[in-house]
């Protein structure tokens, strides 16, 4: 599980073999199965979760229940309610699996231990925040700018492991379409 983990960080830093020792000391193996949730609505984020293997998913609840989901979380991904996390506020987001799936995962308190502790990892995660930034920014722009069939394009072409693994409902919160409209574009693709 750690494998994951440190593989991801040395695509972005380098660390010699202490610090990846050391890292490892500072998170918490957790195990979740399909539809079990890490977070719910109101309580308090205490982790931020690296996804080691499987597929999370991250949504808010309307009042009729409906979910809109905010973000997918695939293997060597992050996944919290930062703000949650951050500034230790009630939840705004619920987080549960998709897949059965393999977490690390770090407290606050841990997190800016090791960020002292280990000055390399405050960098890695400027540049998770930096690439996080400019992934919403453009995301936004899809989402105000894209026709419906451009939006679920734009996905396929970009992402097309979340295409195969994610359930076509669940891509259509994603993309703010109904299930419906996912199925008119996928017909009309595959007659392409």
């Amino acid at each position: 599980m750690f494998d994951v983990l440190i593989s991801h960080i040395q695509n972005k830093v380098d660390l010699t073999e202490e610090q990846k020792n050391e890292i490892q000391s500072f998170f918490i193996p957790k195990k979740l199965r399909k539809k079990q949730y890490l977070l719910q609505e109101g309580d308090l984020c205490r982790n931020l979760s690296f996804v080691a293997k499987g597929i999370l998913k991250s949504y808010t609840l309307d009042e009729k229940g409906s979910e809109h989901i905010n973000m997918f979380a695939f293997e060597g991904w992050w996944i919290s309610d930062f703000n949650s996390f951050i500034n230790q506020e009630k939840a705004v987001l619920n987080i549960d699996a998709i897949e059965d799936s393999e977490l690390l995962m770090i407290s606050l308190e841990n997190y800016e231990k090791m960020t002292l502790q280990i000055p390399i990892m405050d960098r890695y995660f400027r540049i998770l925040y930096q690439n996080s930034l400019v992934t919403k920014d453009y995301r936004l722009i899809v989402s105000n700018s894209y026709t419906a069939e451009e939006k679920y394009t734009y996905l396929a072409k970009n992402n097309p492991d979340m295409i195969k693994r994610v359930p076509h409902t669940l891509i259509a919160s994603y993309l703010g379409l109904t299930p419906e409209t996912i199925s008119r574009i996928r017909k009309k693709i595959s007659k392409q």
